[in-house]
């Protein structure tokens, strides 16, 4: 029988039982593809990273991502959770505070990682985005498609020049504004109906987004929705924040600088999240970008195989 240590982190919060959780399979050189998937089916979660050796001794590790439907060559929340959870085993006999760059191997490249790792306090990763975000040709559907397939009012669709796009850091995804709080708390998705909106790819996935907040300190509130890849909705997307960067680049237009957005998200799911959103822009062009947030761990144990 063979053995696997793992543990849970709920990510993008500082609370046990908030956020998007996590499960982490450590040393999982030994798995096939099959089980990886197998697993994270027997886990139920949105991801499940497993964590390899890497081959490149300047990199920390390497990691693949699975959820329910299938490999991402990419994620927001499982890269935070695994950057801490490699920190903290390196430095696992050291009882004090500690800083430390993690760079992890992803699909999409190795991905570096800053990380505060707190003994008392919630700890906490941010990442250099792999890649600048970039439209993709995906064709929506129009206004009228896009409302029905989310069960909204066309009205309910964009505010001030916001309009439905297409990005992609890493891994594309669909981004719908929606007028306000009330309605984007009213969706119910209609999947029938999600192809003739979104398209019928592979990672046809809907980020649908408002400036009105639940909470005054965050610029804008979030859903994600994920169906063809086994994510009924999503409680923090990290992977859809990177690529939203290009929406808030494209729309508002921000000046010379570093701005810095929090994105609320899992409210309707009782799993309230915040995900840290940092843009550099440089020359009216954007220079660099960066997602962070903070992960609690909850639980671990052994898996038997």
């Amino acid at each position: 029988m063979r053995q696997f240590s793992y543990e849970i982190y709920d990510v993008f919060t500082d609370t046990p039982l908030t956020g998007n959780a996590l499960a982490i399979v450590d040393d999982a050189d030994n798995l096939t593809d099959l089980e990886m998937l197998q697993i994270t089916r027997e886990f139920n979660l949105s991801e499940t990273v497993f964590i390899c050796k890497s081959g490149n001794p300047a990199h920390s590790a390497s990691m693949r991502i699975f959820t329910p439907g299938g490999e991402l060559p990419f994620a927001g929340h499982p890269t935070v959770g695994a950057a801490i959870f490699v920190a903290r085993k390196r430095f696992s006999d050291i009882n004090s505070d500690q800083d430390a760059v993690v760079v992890l191997e992803e699909q999409v490249g190795p991905v570096r990682c800053g990380v505060k790792l707190r003994n008392e306090g919630v700890s906490s990763a941010v990442f250099d985005a792999p890649q600048l975000p970039c439209e993709t040709s995906v064709k929506l559907g129009d206004k009228g498609d896009i409302a029905m397939a989310l069960g909204l009012d066309v009205q309910d669709i964009g505010f001030e020049n916001h309009i439905p796009t297409s990005w992609t850091a890493g891994v594309p995804f669909s981004f719908v504004p929606c007028k306000g709080l009330e309605e984007i708390k009213s969706i119910k998705p209609v999947i029938g109906l999600w192809d003739a909106a979104f398209g019928s790819g592979d990672h046809n996935n809907v980020y649908v987004y408002t400036r009105e907040t639940e909470l005054g300190a965050h610029q804008f509130h979030a859903r994600m929705f994920a169906p063809a890849m086994g994510i009924t909705e999503d409680a923090a997307t990290g992977s859809a924040a990177a690529a939203f960067a290009g929406v808030v680049f494209q729309f508002d237009k921000p000046a010379d600088g570093t701005h810095i957005c929090s994105i609320e998200q899992g409210f309707e799911m009782n799993r309230p999240s915040v995900i840290q959103l940092e843009l550099d822009i440089l020359g009216s062009k954007m220079h660099g970008m960066r997602v962070g947030g903070n992960a609690v761990a909850v639980a671990k144990g052994v898996l038997s195989l």
